[in-house]
């Protein structure tokens, strides 16, 4: 089922996400795979369950999808149950990323180039991995959502205040996204 997402101005957005108990994983089973409908009809290359209204520490990602565009290495789709960031090293690089959250934003980012994590999959089998490149920075992205950080805040500040407008209409929900939102509304 394709769920809305929940855009710039959502409280839970903000939100650090709870860590997931094993005995909950046949309802989080469904959850993911409504995530993966939801983040393919979004165009995505990942998605955070904060972004579908669910303050979790669950994300996903799809970067075969992109590989050949991106020329960064090889993709990969994983599933990202109770991650912890364990370190960020390598150079900082900047690239332009865009959100789901921020429909229509896009925006130079620095992020660091590797990224060690802790995690769970499907299995709610642990791993700790080492991911570079472009996988890195999505898996720090959606890593972020799952903490409550957004893009947004890594933008420099005088890109933050011409964006101030556009966000005021995220905000209310005039945003036009090409796939189904949620915005704030008091």
């Amino acid at each position: 089922m394709i769920l809305p997402v929940y855009v710039f101005g959502q409280p839970i957005l903000r939100k650090e996400g709870r860590f997931i108990k094993e005995e909950e994983m046949p309802e989080i089973k469904i959850l993911i795979e409504n995530m993966w409908e939801t983040m393919y009809a979004s165009h995505g290359v990942g998605l955070a369950a904060h972004q579908i209204g669910r303050d979790l520490r669950l994300f996903i990602m799809d970067s075969v999808q992109v590989e050949e565009d991106m020329d960064m290495g090889k993709g990969f789709k994983k599933i990202f149950i109770n991650a912890e960031k364990i370190s960020e090293e390598g150079e900082i690089w900047t690239f332009e990323e865009g959100c789901l959250s921020f429909p229509e934003i896009r925006g130079n980012v620095d992020r660091h180039s590797k990224i060690t994590i802790k995690y769970r999959d499907l299995d709610f089998v642990e791993h700790v991995e080492t991911f570079d490149g472009f996988n890195a920075r999505v898996i720090q992205h959606e890593y972020d959502h799952t903490i409550g950080e957004l893009f947004i805040e890594k933008f420099k500040p005088l890109k933050k205040r011409l964006l101030k407008k556009r966000l005021d209409l995220i905000k209310v929900g005039e945003a036009k996204a090409g796939y189904p939102t949620r915005p704030y509304r008091k």
